[in-house]
């Protein structure tokens, strides 16, 4: 089942019928090329949608995608905006950290995109949120209900939801007023040179790459990242990540600028493995960045949320395997974990 639907009121915005007339130039040219020139509003793919709808019609026929226009053809268009898609539930696993009239905190799963978007019309977040909560707040608008905030595909952790508008207009101004705090946690390559520091350096798009961003521009937008090391593993160091501003890709960009890429991150330039002692392990699946806790003021009561999400298990495994590569025993990896995993 597909988990956008169309929304019909915008299908029934039809604009008056065009009739075009077909010149001698323009015999033997498709149907879809010759309206895609002479209705440049329409895109070429709704064109050959609006013909298979039966919208488009050849001398008083419903055409077909495949028709060839003749001189002197009369050919009439429904010029219909494409409808509007809406996210519907889905049943997905999800895993609820706090529950609340105005907002819902979960442990967003890596590989998991938060909303609908290009290429992904189905299996996010949202469809997942509205089968199990129902209604969200509609200040998102049709495809984003709820969404205040993201995390990328690949980051798991701690996400604010808003189940209604008031909340939504309230958790949004504290996004922009930078009074949400965000901690990561984050492996990276290398060895941090200090044992905490501020990363304050411009993010922009990548010029060249268009799916990253970069901060070795000199100009872009403001980003400032805080860090302090948790664990230093040989050639790895394990970093609490405080989030100042919240640009795309902010921690993946910044430590790469710096020398340390985080681990398993190889757009932002990650080698493809990690080693640690003696053993070279694997890359792993997907980036060692977890949104590990989220607080923010209760949008009604105005008390102080503060909220934790465990450490996924698959970083947690990747973890013991680094540090017992190195010899460490259990206790000291449970004792540089024990602030990020399980419920406080």
């Amino acid at each position: 089942m597909d988990t956008l639907k169309k929304n019909p009121q915008a299908e029934a915005r039809a604009t008056k019928p065009q009739t075009l007339t077909a010149a001698s130039g323009d015999a033997g040219r498709r149907l879809d090329l010759f309206l895609a020139q002479s209705v440049p509003e329409l895109s070429r793919t709704r064109i050959q949608e609006l013909i298979r709808e039966g919208h488009v019609r050849v001398d008083g026929r419903i055409a077909k995608v495949s028709h060839r226009v003749a001189a002197s053809e009369s050919i009439e268009v429904e010029v219909l905006p494409r409808p509007a898609p809406e996210a519907l539930p889905e049943d997905l696993p999800l895993d609820l950290l706090h529950v609340d009239d105005d907002f819902v905190v979960l442990n967003k799963a890596a590989g998991m995109v938060v909303h609908a978007g290009a290429g992904h019309s189905r299996g996010t977040l949202v469809n997942a949120l509205l089968h199990r909560l129902g209604n969200l707040s509609a200040a998102g608008g049709a495809l984003r209900p709820g969404i205040v905030h993201r995390l990328d595909r690949e980051t798991s952790g701690a996400m604010v939801v808003a189940r209604n508008d008031r909340a939504h207009e309230h958790l949004s101004e504290q996004f922009r007023s930078r009074n949400v705090r965000k901690i990561y946690l984050a492996l990276v390559h290398g060895k941090m040179p200090r044992d905490s520091g501020t990363i304050t350096l411009p993010i922009s798009r990548d010029p060249r790459r268009r799916t990253r961003m970069t901060a070795r521009a000199s100009k872009g937008r403001h980003a400032r990242t805080g860090w302090r090391v948790i664990a230093r593993l040989d050639r790895c160091t394990l970093v609490e990540a405080a989030l100042h501003t919240g640009r795309t890709h902010q921690i993946r960009a910044h430590f790469a600028a710096i020398g340390h890429p985080v681990v398993g991150d190889t757009l932002y330039g990650a080698p493809r493995g990690v080693r640690a002692g003696t053993r070279n392990l694997p890359l792993l699946a997907r980036n060692f960045l977890h949104a590990a806790r989220i607080g923010f003021s209760h949008p009604s009561s105005g008390a102080w949320v503060e909220v934790r999400a465990p450490l996924p298990r698959d970083l947690r495994v990747y973890f013991d395997q680094v540090a017992a590569s190195l010899g460490w025993r259990e206790a000291e990896i449970e004792a540089a974990l024990a602030p990020y995993v399980g419920q406080p």
